[in-house]
């Protein structure tokens, strides 16, 4: 029986290829691909920012070797910066309440 991290890694891989999957191109996201996942699994995220160009903000920032799509290396680090900024909110909400 897998763990809970298992299962965790899991679902992001299969989330990523879920999506990338879509344009004929396997493995990589398109612009558009990665609108549709974060509309579909990173909405209050999306929904959180007041930017309407954050998505194409985002595939910049992803997109570091610059060939239009984004691997799942590229991909993962989005998943990394969202899990730690994640976590730092819960840390100062255990900080108010008053639990460790």
């Amino acid at each position: 029986m897998p763990s809970d991290l298992e299962t965790a890694m899991e679902s992001l891989i299969k989330v990523f290829h879920r999506y990338a999957s879509k344009d004929g191109r396997s493995g990589t996201l398109s612009r558009r691909e990665l609108r549709e996942l974060m509309e579909n699994e990173l909405s209050n995220f999306l929904r959180s920012q007041k930017d309407p160009a954050a998505v194409d903000k985002i595939m910049k920032d992803l997109d570091t070797n610059g060939d239009g799509q984004v691997d799942f290396e590229e991909f993962v680090s989005l998943v990394v910066g969202l899990s730690i900024a994640c976590e730092q909110c819960y840390q100062m909400h255990m900080k108010k309440t008053g639990k460790k």
